[in-house]
């Protein structure tokens, strides 16, 4: 089983990605992680962000082990990662390593902007997690706080609204919802209530069977 799970930072994707994971025994790949490991690594190694050719050697030469955690969730590396997803040749480079781990025998569960779409069209369930983008703001400042940002809660609202346009308004695989993905709008829900509601919504699409 294929599960893909889309949708806009801080709406709590990544928090039902795991939760999922854990309830139906499927191995996760948080494949936004993928893209800020790449926009971190090119800024270490004082490559322009803007040099297609560049950044695209970067994500063949990808070592996931080098970084930690803390490392991937700053806002620089939130911004690294949307504009250095906006590169064709770098999306093409991490597209094998995320098609490899979504169709291991075993099943999978990933979850991106892109997922549903094109890593993994053929997914047994599609959910796109979304919520409004001051609560998402909210929700990404006091993260952001506890890291010592000195960001304001507009500033982070503005830059989720960049955010947001840069990746629904790249070319290659711009991040949008399924045609036959459910939404999740978290907005106003508890992380429990978003959680029940995902594993409906996939346990719906397991009893229709309607895809492979």
């Amino acid at each position: 089983m294929i599960i893909a799970i889309d949708g806009t930072t801080a709406s709590g994707k990544g928090t039902i990605s795991k939760r999922l994971s854990a309830h139906y025994g499927l191995p996760h790949m948080d494949t936004g992680r993928l893209y800020r490991a790449t926009g971190v690594a090119a800024l270490r190694a004082g490559v322009d962000l803007t040099d297609p050719d560049a950044v695209a050697h970067v994500a063949r030469h990808l070592d996931l082990a080098s970084f930690y955690e803390a490392d991937l969730r700053t806002a620089d590396a939130g911004k690294a990662a949307s504009v250095v997803a906006a590169i064709p040749d770098v999306r093409q480079a991490l597209f094998e390593l995320q098609r490899a781990f979504a169709t291991q025998p075993i099943g999978a569960l990933l979850d991106g902007r892109d997922i549903g779409t094109v890593i993994a069209p053929e997914a047994d369930a599609k959910l796109w997690v979304d919520a409004r983008v001051e609560v998402r703001g909210e929700r990404r400042w006091k993260e952001l706080q506890g890291q010592g940002s000195d960001l304001t809660l507009e500033e982070v609202i503005e830059q989720l609204r960049a955010r947001d346009q840069r990746d629904q308004s790249r070319k290659d695989a711009p991040a949008e919802m399924a045609a036959d993905a459910v939404l999740i709008d978290t907005s106003d829900l508890t992380i429990e209530a978003a959680v029940e509601k995902a594993i409906a919504a996939v346990e719906a699409a397991i009893a229709r069977g309607d895809r492979a």
